[in-house]
């Protein structure tokens, strides 16, 4: 009886159908990768996790001495390699050029992440080079040319992606007023910046897809410990470790939702509805592209 019964097992397991093996994460072994934004904090510590899984890292930021010690600890690291860039993106003209040497230089871009960023707390506006409200150009405005500028590059490298760096913060766009000149706007700045990058994404997502790139954009993680957290005053409720590991399960996950909005690593929803409303997705567009000089490719 026991005999007739293991048979029984036996031929019931192999009844079942196999179960589907779990798609393994992406490897960026081998492959480019540019981290905005990537001698401190969140973009730091994404370009250490890329490079130690074998990518090349092109380090951006402001500060070359900074930057020369990530890439040093890349290189001692002895896993990926890295270069460093600078640009500083309060100015637009420096943007264009940097992405132009990115275009030159770079002729397979497999990843963006659009990771620098500003944020003020204090009530003031705060001007850029070409006198536009300082979040909103370098926060969204240098985006908005990266993305378009090395988008043939990111579709050399197909399937590639773009990840860009929002937030659940979320003030809509006040088209009368985006460079937040009226009194007690300046408040607006930083989440209005964050949703201009929601709503670029969900706009651009799908022309892109078109060409094997997936854009997403994200909230890391709230208040991580960060130099720019510790700037403005407030206690840190999350670590830059934490928003690190968000970031990368989006980086490596086997697929993604072109255009969606991730909350750290769960597809999410932005605190207000703008960027759902396509009228004024195309209003940005057509701001953006007045506002940089580049145009929607």
């Amino acid at each position: 009886m026991r005999t007739v019964l293991a048979c029984l097992s036996i031929l019931a397991a192999l009844a079942l159908p196999a179960a589907a093996a779990e798609p393994a994460p992406l490897s960026y072994a081998g492959k480019t990768v540019l981290v905005t934004g990537s001698t401190d904090g969140l973009g730091r510590e994404l370009a250490l996790a890329l490079a130690a899984d074998g990518a090349h890292v092109i380090v951006h930021g402001r500060n070359a001495e900074r930057g020369q010690a990530v890439v040093d600890e890349i290189t001692a690291g002895g896993k990926g390699s890295a270069r460093f860039v600078a640009a500083d993106f309060s100015s637009l003209q420096a943007v264009r050029d940097f992405a132009e040497a990115i275009a030159r230089d770079t002729p397979r871009l497999d990843l963006l992440v659009n990771n620098a960023g500003v944020a003020f707390n204090d009530g003031t506006r705060h001007a850029s080079a070409d006198g536009h409200e300082l979040q909103f150009a370098v926060n969204y405005l240098a985006g908005w040319v990266l993305v378009n500028r090395l988008r043939p590059n990111l579709a050399a490298a197909a399937p590639s992606r773009i990840i860009n760096v929002a937030s659940l913060s979320a003030e809509p766009i006040d088209f009368d007023d985006v460079m937040l000149e009226a009194p007690d706007a300046a408040r607006r700045g930083y989440g209005q910046s964050k949703l201009a990058q929601v709503s670029m994404t969900v706009e651009l997502a799908p022309a892109f897809a078109a060409d094997g790139i997936t854009m997403v954009s994200l909230h890391p993680a709230t208040l991580m410990n960060t130099t720019m957290v510790e700037g403005l005053g407030i206690p840190p409720r999350t670590t830059v470790e934490a928003g690190r590991d968000h970031v990368m399960g989006l980086v490596r996950a086997p697929t993604l939702v072109a255009g969606a909005f991730y909350v750290e690593g769960t597809p999410g929803e932005p605190l207000d509805p703008q960027p759902s409303d396509a009228a004024a997705r195309q209003r940005l567009v057509t701001l953006s592209e007045q506002l940089t000089g580049v145009a929607r490719d």
